[in-house]
Formats: structure tokens, sequence, C-alpha cells
């Protein structure tokens, strides 16, 4: 029988490992799986690098997981906000590696991946300071630039519902990257707000097919 679901946050956090690649969900705080940073914190991994839209937030989620010092490297398209400062700080004084990259290069990077095809031309970035170093290609009166697929050893991402099969459903925008780093991991774990029975969930709303689950948590909403 295939369940997925898991009961214990830390047993299947437990697979992480140092050096690994993550990426995590979320559009500033909206879907992001809060909960699986703490506990990714607890588990006190570290030389991490992170795939997230942001660099945080306050001190809240993935800038606290910044703020431990366990990521190397942050992989994102919107680093600096008003309380970004965790972020700030880190990378000023030279601890933190970012890799700017635009947000529909970033989707698109993390599609290919999931898609399984190789580099992507892309127009945006190119003539800038992003593409120095890059293959280019000038194609029906454009020009681009090619970038490499995303993939990452681990997503973490926010669901709203799931089944013991791994089928997801999320919760209007706090959908935004979850569905493609499912696609683009060796291992995604999504945190749920209640897990399902088998065919509670109608197939036509099912956003992430199980095929791209590995564990799924439920966690319960903050009092």
């Amino acid at each position: 029988m295939i369940d997925k679901s898991s009961s214990s946050m830390m047993e299947v956090l437990s697979k992480i490992k140092d050096g690994s690649t993550i990426m995590i969900g979320g559009f500033g705080t909206a879907g992001q799986p809060a909960e699986l940073i703490d506990g990714l914190i607890e588990l006190g991994v570290k030389d991490l690098i992170i795939v997230n839209n942001n660099a945080g937030n306050g001190d809240y989620g993935l800038a606290t997981l910044l703020k431990t010092g366990a990521v190397r490297k942050i992989i994102c398209s919107f680093p600096r906000q008003s309380d970004s400062y965790i972020f700030d700080e880190l990378y000023r004084d030279g601890k933190i590696e970012l890799e700017l990259v635009p947000q529909g290069n970033l989707a698109c990077r993390i599609q290919a991946a999931g898609m399984g095809l190789g580099p992507i031309y892309t127009p945006t970035g190119f003539g800038t300071l992003l593409a120095e170093g890059k293959p280019t290609l000038h194609y029906e009166g454009k020009d681009f630039v090619l970038e490499n697929p995303i993939k990452a050893d681990f997503a973490l991402i926010k669901a709203y519902q799931g089944d013991r099969w791994g089928n997801l459903i999320y919760r209007k925008s706090a959908r935004n990257f979850g569905p493609i780093m499912a696609m683009a991991a060796d291992v995604t774990i999504a945190q749920v707000s209640e897990v399902v029975e088998l065919g509670a969930l109608d197939p036509e709303h099912i956003i992430t097919p199980g095929i791209f689950v590995q564990h799924v948590v439920q966690v319960q909403p903050a009092q």
C-alpha cells in the first residue's frame, strides 16, 4: 500500500544532509512552509544552498534559517525588501553568496529541470551583468542568453490538502512556486493542513500529482 504520509516531521527531514540544495516554496510568507523550515533549523544541517523567490522576511521562516548561518548560498529573484535585514547583514559581511535570477528566469529554470530539459535560452538578462560569461544566441531578430536548469536535492513546500499518495491541492496564492519545485527536486516534502482520504480530492483540482511528492506531513495551523 502506498502511504507517503508521516506523523513525524523530524524523521522525514532527517534525510537532509549537510551541503544539500533545497528549494523552499513561498512568495514572501505566502505559501512558505514555515514549520518545515523550523524543523530544518532544529535538525542543524549546514552548508546549504537555498532556492527561493525571496531572501527572507523579518525574523520569520527562511530569514530565521539564514540567521543560523546554515546557508552558504541563496538563489533568488528578490533578495532585498524593507524587512530583509538579516540577509542584508549576512551579504554585506560576506557570509552568504547570492545568485540573483530574474523571477521569470527562476521559474523557467526550475521548470526546465522538472521537465528533464537541458539549458534554455531566454531574452531576459541579455546585455546585463547577469549575462556575463554566458553563451548567447541571435534568433528571429532577438538576442537570448543561455541559462542552466535549477535542480535540487530536496523541495520543501506547503499545500492545503494532500492524500496518502502525495496528491496536493493549494490555497489561492500560496500555490506560487510549490508545483514546479516539486517537479525539480529528487525528494519533495510537503506540509499540509490536512491529510484526506483517497478520493476526497477532486482529480480536476489536484495541482501536484503524487508522482512528484515523496513525503506528506500534516501540520496543524498555529492557534
